[in-house]
């Protein structure tokens, strides 16, 4: 199903403006996760409170991405769209170079816009700032300064406790604070701890006034904005102009062994990454001149793919980065917890009213397992094809080091495939023998097992072993997805 590439869509469900459902649905932390169920719980009618720990929300951070998937459900928030899109890095190509500079690959966009739609990069700061004010404008119910100490449920309600002992409740509580959500705790009964990786990622965002200048840089912010990765052995660096030539980003991933126990970022010195670049392309060690220190060193980190993101009672739903952490490589991470949060909202509008929130809450989960699984392991492998390039055989294939950009992934309405699968999905869980919705949701998520099972779909051949593992990753940012 191809959706038009405009930034402004027919939504398939019209917004249930004065229509409540009288569900109560509390959400905890106010990242792109949070943001998209609240806004997209309150669009169905739902009554929503959304909590946020930070006591004032600011511009932070660098480049982020939403792929087509997850832009035609910004199209539905009006205004929304078309604000992002003003904000968006809008290069035409990705241009794939080896370390020494050589150019292997330029990668167009302009078919997967005219199939699957607009897709909007740039800075989180900004994008987050758009997405909180609609929240805002549209009448959700936010409390900044609200810091959730623990979670409960039983069979009647579930909620949480503030810092300071406020107890709040709710029919539904949607944990959205990332990785360190205290709402896994009571989802899998045990405190999960996070492994290092063995990679970070140097980031950073800065004005391109310097880079404008300089004859050997130019050619980024000269006609419209630009984007360049460079490959080398277990390193890749991206850089890119935004807004039209305004504002530049590069990113670096890179191996390390730093522990990661207390902290997951760090500053580190510009010197810190000339080490790792040395001998690269002359224009990387350029872009490196007029990079701004200190920069932010992100740690890489794993945890083991959950068993479930529901809790036993069925009240409590983890989404977003709480549920299912993504490597960047997949560029995929914010976009599925959009999903995420389109999808929660359908489930608890079909579940049949307050009786049935146990069912929306099984039923969401078995509706976004296997598709959030496989589009996890698109990042794997991403990384793994570039950062085990084989160079000659690429000049002879340079299709091979492309972005895969497939169609079972972006050209997918999560709003839409929720509203049609829910019932068939639903009547499985009530009919399933070991504990109806209250059981393992397996049988559910059979139902809704993508194209792309094993992820991108060179990778259905086998079983997936040895492509990536069964590890999945993440990075942890300031405001967690």
């Amino acid at each position: 199903m191809n959706q038009p590439s405009q930034t402004q869509a027919a939504s398939p469900t019209q917004p249930a403006t004065g229509t409540g459902t009288g569900i109560r649905v509390l959400v905890v932390g106010a990242g792109f996760a949070g943001l998209a169920a609240a806004i997209e719980c309150h669009r169905k009618g739902h009554s929503v409170t959304l909590l946020e720990k930070f006591s004032e929300l600011k511009i932070l951070g660098d480049i982020i991405s939403f792929g087509p998937n997850s832009s035609r459900i910004f199209q539905r928030w009006p205004g929304v769209a078309d604000k992002l899109d003003s904000l968006s890095q809008r290069a035409d190509r990705l241009e794939i170079k080896n370390w020494e500079g050589e150019t292997i690959l330029k990668q167009t966009w302009s078919a997967e816009q005219n199939n699957f739609g607009i897709r909007f990069d740039g800075h989180r700061g900004e994008f987050h700032e758009v997405v909180y004010q609609h929240a805002l404008d549209i009448g959700v119910n936010v409390r900044l300064g609200a810091r959730v100490d623990d979670y409960f449920e039983d069979d009647d309600e579930a909620g949480v406790i503030l810092e300071g002992g406020e107890r709040l409740t709710a029919d539904v509580v949607l944990a959205a604070e990332g990785v360190r959500s205290g709402g896994r705790k009571i989802v899998l009964g045990y405190d999960d701890k996070p492994k290092a990786s063995g990679y970070a990622v140097y980031r950073c965002w800065f004005d391109a006034d310097q880079i404008a200048k300089d004859p050997m840089l130019q050619h980024f912010t000269n006609d419209g904005d630009k984007h360049v990765a460079w490959l080398g052995p277990d390193v890749h660096f991206i850089a890119a102009s935004v807004k039209n030539g305004k504002d530049f980003s590069w990113v670096c991933t890179h191996k390390d062994e730093q522990d990661i126990e207390e902290s997951w970022s760090f500053e580190a010195p510009l010197s810190d990454a000339r080490k790792v670049l040395e001998g690269w392309d002359p224009v990387i060690q350029k872009i490196l001149d007029y990079t701004p220190s200190p920069l932010i060193d992100w740690k890489l980190v794993y945890r083991d793919p959950l068993p479930t993101w529901i809790s036993g009672k069925r009240r409590i739903a983890l989404i977003g980065d709480s549920a299912h952490p993504f490597l960047p490589t997949s560029i995929q991470g914010a976009s599925q917890a959009t999903e995420d949060g389109a999808t929660i909202a359908v489930c608890l509008s079909r579940c049949g009213g307050k009786g049935g929130v146990q069912e929306g809450v099984a039923a969401f989960e078995a509706l976004r397992y296997e598709r959030v699984r496989s589009a996890q392991k698109t990042g794997e492998q991403t990384r793994d094809i570039w950062h085990k390039a084989d160079f000659k055989a690429a000049k002879k294939d340079p299709q091979s080091l492309r972005l895969r950009r497939e169609a079972w992934l972006l050209d997918f309405d999560a709003e839409m495939y929720a509203e049609e699968h829910y019932e068939v999905t639903a009547k499985a869980l009530r009919e399933n023998p070991d504990g109806g919705v209250y059981g393992n949701t397996e049988c559910g998520r059979r139902l809704n097992v993508p194209e792309g099972r094993e992820g991108y779909l060179e990778y259905n051949a086998g079983d997936g072993k040895g492509k990536g593992g069964l590890f999945i990753f993440f990075y942890f940012f300031i405001l967690c997805l």
